[in-house]
């Protein structure tokens, strides 16, 4: 067995056999292929990185004890996540860290708040661009290729990312820095695909917001 993630259906199948028949090989291609994911996804949820591999390990016990009953429904990974989300959102609760899940807000939480402060736009009754752009976004091509992949601008988007709504944060993690498509995350966060969308526009809007700040405070001081 190939240590790495299944590639199409075929293929998962025969990983899920072969998990189910205990072959470590499948488990250990497992392991390497979502457990840094699992474990970035987990710390959303609890206090601490040792909390966070707690429930990483609790999550990997919860899917060998349930791989006789996994039906296939939805794919691994987006199952894997499921059990990691659950058990991440439930040690979360008991730190008092996040509230409770059965409490979460709605995907529209914040539906009143736009996504672009209002003053960024022209007045409705500007005599020629009425609603255009009065501030357009920066150009980030413009930018210094070093100042967007530094370490600190990096930081920055993280930390942008932890203040979000908690609903935001899951889906921004998931499409944007793991990667994963509209219908993986819908699947595993149990989300419709118009929610998804309203969430994830809302949270790059927000995180735009505070990287454009920055960004443009540190080219100015730059010039």
């Amino acid at each position: 067995m190939s240590s790495v993630a299944p590639s199409g259906p075929l293929d998962e199948m025969a990983l899920i056999e072969a998990l189910r028949r205990g072959e470590e090989a499948a488990f250990v291609a497992v392991v390497g292929a979502y457990h840094q994911s699992l474990l970035r996804m987990a710390s959303l949820y609890v206090s601490s990185r040792s909390a966070a591999e707690d429930v990483v390990q609790e999550t990997w016990l919860g899917v060998l004890r349930g791989l006789d009953r996994f039906e296939g429904r939805s794919s691994l990974k987006t199952w894997i996540f499921r059990i990691l989300i659950n058990r991440a959102k439930t040690r979360g609760e008991r730190e008092s860290r996040s509230i409770p899940f059965s409490a979460l807000a709605p995907a529209d939480d914040d539906a009143g708040e736009p996504a672009v402060e209002p003053e960024r736009f022209l007045p409705p009754d500007h005599p020629r661009w009425p609603g255009h752009w009065a501030s357009f976004p920066r150009n980030w091509d413009e930018l210094p290729e070093q100042l967007l992949l530094s370490a600190e601008t990096r930081a920055i988007v993280q930390r942008a990312v932890e203040t979000l709504s908690p609903n935001q944060r899951e889906v921004i993690t998931l499409r944007d820095i793991e990667g994963w498509t509209s219908e993986d995350v819908c699947n595993a966060l149990v989300i419709s695909e118009t929610n998804q969308r309203v969430l994830l526009h809302r949270a790059r809007s927000k995180v735009r917001r505070v990287l454009e700040q920055y960004l443009n405070e540190e080219s100015a001081v730059a010039r």
